[in-house]
């Protein structure tokens, strides 16, 4: 390990680690995702945080998830799109009435916080991630925002991946809505400076010592870097050698996958 590595790695007090492609693909766990989360935990001076974009399942389900998985995290070390896009509306659109394009469990989510949900006349419409998406829900979203509502996003990803290869995200969504409505979102999640402030706020680490751990850059390494944090890279998911050549946001530090992240971690104490 080089001294530049070892540096920053030193240096980092919070490591936000994403979670499909890089502890996780589909149902089974990527190597060395439960080894970094021992090595983390071990250290008195490191804390991490999962983080999702995708926004279709609650922190309780995600934590559910890994452990089944064989990875044991308590569900307040889990945050999503979902939470963040939520607080932001509590805090800039009190009392607004929300159409939100998305899973059943974020819509229960979203209700227990405070929100009002609405198929109805809304001043605000939320795309977000859906496999259980209807033809008829999408038509209701692109008339509403013609109709004068507010186009946020919880989330930008393109592509979802997954064992075998990849699905349509939230910002594939996106686009068809952008195409039929000429208007496009703000997008919430990573790498929105938004969630940055949230996660500061949440746990008290400025910037400059967190770190988001991920395998796409124009998510997970942006935020880092466009937001005064650092951008770690793992090549688990969605991003390969010859995407990161031609990226011209560059990680602080690339690693094969967690497992090598966790050893490195470990040997620079």
């Amino acid at each position: 390990m080089n001294d530049d590595i070892r540096a920053l790695l030193s240096h980092i007090r919070l490591f936000v680690l994403d979670m499909d492609g890089t502890v996780y693909l589909s149902d089974t766990l990527i190597d060395g995702a439960s080894e970094l989360v021992s090595v983390l935990s071990s250290h008195p001076e490191k804390e991490y945080l999962f983080f999702s974009n995708n926004a279709s399942r609650t922190a309780a389900q995600y934590a559910a998830k890994l452990s089944r998985l064989g990875c044991h995290v308590p569900e307040e070390k889990i945050l999503t799109a979902g939470d963040v896009t939520a607080q932001f509306l509590l805090q800039n659109h009190p009392g607004a009435r929300i159409f939100l394009n998305g899973t059943k469990e974020l819509a229960d989510d979203w209700r227990s916080k405070g929100l009002l949900l609405t198929d109805d006349h809304p001043d605000i419409a939320v795309q977000s991630f859906d496999l259980s998406m209807t033809y008829e829900r999408m038509e209701k979203i692109c008339r509403f925002i013609r109709e004068g509502a507010l186009f946020y996003a919880t989330h930008p990803d393109i592509n979802c991946p997954v064992e075998g290869g990849f699905i349509p995200d939230c910002g594939a969504m996106c686009a068809l809505i952008s195409a039929s409505t000429g208007k496009t979102p703000v997008f919430f999640g990573k790498p929105s400076a938004q969630t940055v402030d949230r996660i500061e706020a949440l746990t008290g680490i400025p910037g400059e010592q967190i770190a988001f751990v991920g395998d796409r850059i124009y998510t997970d390494i942006a935020a880092g870097i466009k937001n005064g944090a650092k951008g770690i890279l793992v090549l688990t998911g969605e991003t390969d050698e010859e995407m990161l050549r031609r990226s011209d946001i560059r990680p602080d530090a690339v690693f094969t996958g967690v497992k090598e992240l966790a050893a490195r971690v470990s040997e620079a104490g």
